[in-house]
């Protein structure tokens, strides 16, 4: 309910004090010159009220950008984020809040960041580079997500002004699809198999059959850790139900990947000669850190020059992986289970290389819908 009042100054002038009160909300008051801007302002501030949206216009008037990531950096990123991916942000969180800190919340909209999305195109990096559109993304990807705070958790804003994709990306390049023909998988199975050192053939093996991310592969265990690692994905192999779990991926999720074929094969044999120091699947060759990965990097540059195979990083294995599946049938929903990836946008692109499946299931489709004549 609004209530107006006229008031007549010392001097004369007139004023028009307005109280809007309703039950369960703090009172709202403004003074106003005019009789016809008092009533506009009663009403529209009585409905924006029972809409739910004046608190949050208030908000986003009384707080700052840089307020906001400054919440952000004390409330969320401690609390949500690895020391890792903490480092990781807080530079990018810097320079939003010097580019955009100094605006009200209120005065955040989609131009302003268009501007700044022009600015980190032109921007360089450490080595003098142009910024790449990924970067570029990932600028955006750590803002979006303390707008998201902003707007569903402190509401200081009523709305994102990067929601519904307002501001374009740059167009990220394709992504590099290398994988190994079967002479090169042949080849390279062989050499590794041949290696000084004897835990090369395993992680190969186990990489190819499961398409583990190295980080991921470097960090599994025999059994729960007493201390795990806090900054980088780990897991634990379940010879008895033929799998692996993996927790604290770059996904955030836990993921089961099953252990099949030759690669159960090699992790059993593996199991029967494990060391009792240390419940590391690859542990360090070096006695005294028995709980430090092994480093693979001389070992596998030398089973890449004896197989002749160039141009391929470790990696690539991931995206072997992924191509096989591919050309084997596999719809790109299951790459991306299998890979532990969220979306789809990150294996579109080995589409072309399912093109033949997707020929195939639509034929079979037409074949027994319409037959095989008119």
């Amino acid at each position: 309910m609004a209530t107006i009042t006229k008031r007549l100054s010392d001097e004369g002038e007139t004023s028009y004090f307005v109280r809007v009160r309703l039950k369960g909300y703090p009172l709202q008051t403004a003074t106003f010159k005019r009789l016809t801007d008092a009533k506009k302002w009663a009403a529209s501030t009585e409905s924006a009220i029972r809409e739910g949206r004046h608190f949050k216009t208030t908000e986003a008037k009384k707080h700052t950008f840089a307020d906001a990531i400054d919440r952000y950096l004390s409330d969320v990123l401690p609390v949500k984020f690895t020391s890792k991916e903490q480092r990781n942000r807080r530079p990018i969180l810097a320079w939003w809040r010097d580019e955009l800190g100094a605006h009200v919340m209120a005065d955040l909209e989609s131009p302003l960041f268009a501007q700044s999305r022009d600015k980190l195109v032109k921007k360089t990096n450490k080595s003098g580079k142009p910024f790449s559109a990924d970067s570029v993304k990932k600028y955006f990807g750590v803002i979006q997500n303390v707008l998201k705070y902003a707007v569903n958790e402190w509401h200081w804003l009523e709305q994102s002004p990067l929601r519904d994709r307002r501001v374009e990306m740059p167009e990220l390049p394709p992504g590099r699809v290398r994988y190994l023909d079967d002479q090169e998988r042949e080849h390279l199975a062989a050499a590794c198999k041949e290696s000084a050192n004897p835990l090369l053939y395993p992680a190969f093996i186990l990489a190819l059959s499961t398409g583990m991310r190295q980080g991921e592969l470097m960090n599994l265990y025999w059994r729960v850790p007493t201390n795990p690692p806090t900054e980088t994905a780990w897991g634990v192999v379940h010879l008895d139900q033929a799998a692996i779990v993996l927790h604290s991926t770059k996904n955030g999720e836990r993921r089961r990947v099953p252990l099949v074929g030759v690669a159960l094969q090699v992790m059993r044999e593996l199991s029967k000669v494990r060391r009792l120091d240390t419940a590391l699947v690859f542990p360090s060759a070096d006695p005294d850190c028995p709980d430090k990965p092994i480093e693979l990097k001389k070992a596998w540059a030398t089973a890449l020059k004896r197989a002749e195979v160039i141009d391929f990083r470790w990696h690539d294995i991931r995206h072997t992986t992924a191509s096989y599946l591919a050309m084997n049938g596999a719809s790109l929903a299951e790459i991306a289970e299998i890979l532990g990836h969220k979306t789809l946008q990150m294996v579109r692109r080995y589409s072309h290389l399912s093109d033949s499946h997707v020929s195939n299931v639509l034929a079979s489709m037409n074949a027994k819908i319409l037959g095989s004549s008119l």
